[in-house]
């Protein structure tokens, strides 16, 4: 079973929006740190956003996308606006039992499979 399963992503052109979302197959949701993930063809995977009793965002997606949770529906949701073309990747939903060092990719202990997000220049 994949503890996590993401959906939503696809393709826009630059300027557009999309949003993905990514449930959790039942761990202790409401006690663990959420957190998405991207890697581009060629690149490391880096942190965008990850959400604890309050958002975290990356620089490079600060006042463009929006992390919340729904700890009822044990669903993480990212919407993404004024999207670019560095933006994109494969996006990773993941969950971790710690509350901090939220933004680093070896804190979390299960993920998702990845979906793709393509902005068009």
């Amino acid at each position: 079973q994949v503890p996590l399963v993401e959906s939503g992503g696809g393709w826009v052109q630059a300027g557009g929006s999309l949003s993905v979302s990514c449930v959790d197959s039942g761990r202790a949701f409401s006690r663990s740190a959420m957190g998405w993930f991207r890697q581009a063809p060629g690149k490391e995977r880096e942190f965008v956003a990850a959400i604890t009793w309050e958002p975290h965002y990356a620089d490079s997606v600060k006042g463009r996308f929006t992390i919340s949770r729904d700890n009822a529906k044990n669903t993480v949701h990212l919407q993404m606006n004024n999207l670019r073309p560095e933006d994109t990747a494969v996006y990773y939903c993941a969950g971790s039992t710690a509350n901090y060092y939220i933004t680093r990719a070896s804190a979390y202990d299960w993920w998702g499979q990845g979906i793709q997000v393509t902005v068009s220049s």
